[in-house]
């Protein structure tokens, strides 16, 4: 009768762990869903926005644009640290409630700006919230969901989530830019109200009674082998930000020059981008977990993204339809996103995890700005085209090499601790 005791209250406890998982997948998901909507929004409503604060010369929208832009990442850069420190500090929870709040606020109060100077701080603020939700969620799910069906958990919240680019271009072509704005925060503030449920990670509470240093991001310089780990999970996913951040986003002026019969529009192009990252991330971490591996998928997925912007990139004289297929058949091809935080997650202990979960993700769109600077370096030496091939076969080729320089971390046990 002892003996039959302990199994029968272990079966009473598994639908409730199943809830439990459940809620914090949806939660998860819906959180990334909100992060991206409100990452993706300002591009989608730069120009609207800035004229509706009185400013309409090109070279002043140009400018501008870019210095809001510079402003969202730079607080994205700090926020990834900040959070990532803080999750392993504080909990995942901690992180997940945190951030939302920020942004939330932060992009309502971006719908009430009269003037640049206010819209830059609510963009740095809004950039700082951003970036701790992915690394957050991705934490919580690896260290929550069993070895083997941890991929599944952590793919749907990528896939789901990335839907929000979609409904960002949507949102912002047919209302207000300053609506645009605070239905975002009110999509965060309300799901803010579904987190109430969630638990906090078992991984976390153990090594939190535990004598370890957490949440040191200095540990990642201290070890060969950890700056190795972890600068090869970020050089894995640049191609993705090149893809979204010069082939798309400079999709007009390659048209011009590529010929196209049409004015190609670089809002369409995301949207039909993301709308293939967000199949490909659904189809890249259920093949992940079909076939048990995660490198030899990503691998597969790197050679799609360089067939993909090779043919894009040699194509002439095509219309709007053709670049918007090819904007989506590149953003199926670099759908691995979700997989490599799962990896960059997987790579190290508990005591790091969040702070990695959540910077690498966030180093790789800071990466955009080098990409950019070597991209406009080529430009007059080479012109718009063939530099764009130079900087995607280069960012391609390091992604290959870091690729081969990271452990398989498929079925790994996570219950461990980076040791100084």
């Amino acid at each position: 009768m002892q003996a039959s005791e302990p199994i029968y209250q272990m079966e009473e406890k598994k639908p409730a762990l199943s809830r439990n998982v459940v809620l914090l997948i949806i939660v998860a998901a819906l959180g990334y869903f909100v992060d991206i909507y409100d990452l993706i929004l300002f591009s989608v409503i730069r120009i609207k926005s800035l004229n509706g604060l009185g400013i309409t010369d090109p070279d002043q929208l140009s400018s501008i644009g870019s210095f809001l832009i510079n402003c969202q990442m730079i607080g994205m850069l700090t926020g990834g640290i900040l959070w990532g420190i803080l999750g392993d500090k504080k909990g995942r929870l901690w992180v997940l409630f945190g951030s939302i709040i920020t942004y939330s606020i932060a992009n309502i109060a971006n719908g009430f700006v009269t003037n640049v100077d206010q819209y830059a701080i609510l963009r740095f603020i809004a950039g700082v919230g951003l970036a701790g939700e992915l690394g957050a969620g991705v934490t919580l799910i690896t260290e929550t969901m069993s070895k083997e069906n941890r991929g599944y958990g952590t793919m749907l919240i990528a896939g789901i989530g990335l839907f929000g680019a979609v409904v960002a271009a949507q949102v912002g072509d047919h209302f207000s830019w300053q609506t645009s704005y605070i239905v975002g925060g009110v999509m965060g503030l309300v799901l803010l109200l579904m987190r109430v449920g969630v638990v906090e990670s078992g991984m976390f509470h153990k090594v939190k009674n535990e004598e370890v240093a957490r949440g040191n991001f200095f540990m990642l310089f201290t070890s060969w082998g950890r700056f190795k780990r972890f600068i090869n999970s970020i050089l894995i996913a640049v191609p993705v930000w090149f893809v979204i951040g010069v082939v798309v986003t400079f999709a007009n002026d390659f048209g011009v020059q590529m010929g196209a019969t049409e004015t190609l529009s670089p809002g369409k192009g995301i949207m039909y981008a993301y709308t293939g990252i967000a199949i490909g991330d659904l189809l890249c971490g259920s093949l992940s977990q079909v076939f048990k591996t995660r490198k030899k998928i990503v691998f597969i997925f790197l050679t799609a993204t360089l067939a993909a912007v090779l043919t894009f990139l040699f194509s002439r004289n095509f219309d709007a339809q053709y670049f918007h297929i090819m904007c989506f058949i590149m953003g199926l091809a670099t759908g691995y996103w979700v997989v490599f935080v799962t990896m960059g997650a997987e790579q190290f202990g508990t005591n790091i995890r969040a702070t990695v979960a959540t910077t690498i993700p966030n180093f790789v769109r800071g990466s955009l700005v080098p990409v950019l600077i070597f991209f406009n370096f080529l430009k007059p030496h080479f012109g718009i085209i063939n530099s764009g091939l130079i900087v995607g076969i280069s960012t391609i080729t390091l992604a290959y090499i870091a690729l081969y320089n990271l452990d398989e971390t498929y079925g790994k046990d996570l219950d461990y601790i980076e040791e100084k």
